[in-house]
C-alpha cells in the first residue's frame, strides 16, 4: 500500500524542513523526486541525496512555475504528484507591519500556491490523473499567534482555494488536500529561540515537537492512489495541539 512507484513528485521548497521532509517520504515510497525552490545549493544537494532533479523556481513568479511544469514534462513525461509546500513566517506585530511585509507572504504563501496549482494542473488534465498536497498550518485555519496575522491568514486563504479549486477538476481525476502541521521542529522553528520551544512542548499534548518525517508521511498518504477518493480535506498533524479547552487539559 502507498507505493509511489513509477510516480514523478514535484516538491516546491523542498531544499529546507517540512519540504525536505516530505520529499524524502516520498522518494522512499518510490517516487522520482524533483525539487523546486530558490536555494539553489541546498536544493542540488537535496536533490542529489534523493536521486532527483533540482529545478530553480521561485512560486511568486507565474513564468517560473509554467516553465518548471514545461522542464518536468520534458524530462519525465509525467507530473503526478504536486507538493505545494513553499512558504514563509517572518514574524511582524500588526501595529507595526509595513504593507511590503504583507504582500511578501500572501505572495509567497498564496499566490506562489495558485501559480503552482495552475500550472501543474494544465498538465494533470490531459493525462486524467494528479494528487496536490497544500502544506498549510493549524496556524490561521484553526489557531493564532501574535506576530503571525499576515501568515495565519494566508495559510486560510489556502484552506479556501483548496475546496473551490478541488471542485473545477474533481472529474479530471485529480484530487487536491491539504495538510496542515503544529509544531514542527525545522530550522525556522528552531530560530525562534529555546523558550519559545520549551512554550509550544508545554502546550501540546504530547509534549512532543514533530518532525518534517510527520508531516511527509501524511503527504504521501494523500499523494498515494488509496487516497482517490479524498479532495477537498486537510489533515491536521499536531500532536493534538488544538485538543485541550485549556492548559489543565492536558496531561501532566
Amino acid at each position: 500500500m502507498f507505493s509511489l512507484e513509477n510516480r514523478v513528485a514535484l516538491v516546491t521548497g523542498g531544499e529546507h524542513g517540512i519540504g525536505k521532509g516530505i520529499a524524502g517520504v516520498l522518494h522512499k515510497a518510490g517516487a522520482k523526486i524533483v525539487i523546486g525552490g530558490i536555494d539553489e545549493a541546498a536544493g542540488q544537494q537535496v536533490a542529489n541525496e534523493l536521486g532527483g532533479l533540482f529545478l530553480k523556481l521561485d512560486v511568486t513568479r507565474q513564468s517560473d512555475c509554467q516553465s518548471a511544469i514545461a522542464e518536468i514534462e520534458k524530462q519525465f513525461g509525467q507530473l503526478d504528484i504536486l507538493c505545494s509546500n513553499a512558504g514563509i513566517f517572518p514574524q511582524a506585530n500588526l501595529d507595526e507591519m509595513t504593507e511590503a511585509q504583507w504582500d511578501q507572504v500572501h505572495n509567497v504563501n498564496l499566490k506562489g500556491t495558485f501559480f503552482i496549482v495552475q500550472a501543474a494542473m494544465a498538465h494533470m488534465k490531459k493525462r486524467r490523473y494528479g494528487r496536490i498536497v497544500l502544506t498549510s498550518s493549524i496556524t490561521g485555519p484553526v489557531t493564532g499567534f501574535p506576530g503571525w496575522s499576515h501568515y495565519g491568514a494566508s495559510k486560510a486563504g489556502q484552506l479556501g482555494f483548496m475546496r473551490s479549486a478541488a471542485l473545477e477538476v474533481a472529474n479530471s481525476g485529480i484530487t487536491i488536500n491539504a495538510v496542515m502541521p503544529g509544531n514542527v521542529l525545522t530550522e525556522g522553528l528552531q530560530a525562534q529561540g529555546e523558550e519559545y520551544l520549551n512554550q509550544m512542548r508545554a502546550a501540546i499534548p504530547t509534549h512532543t515537537l514533530g518532525t518534517p518525517d510527520d508531516i511527509g508521511h501524511a503527504a504521501c498518504f494523500l499523494a498515494s492512489e488509496e487516497a482517490r477518493y479524498i479532495t477537498g480535506q486537510q489533515i491536521i498533524v499536531d500532536g493534538g495541539q488544538v485538543l485541550p479547552e485549556s492548559p489543565d487539559a492536558i496531561p501532566g
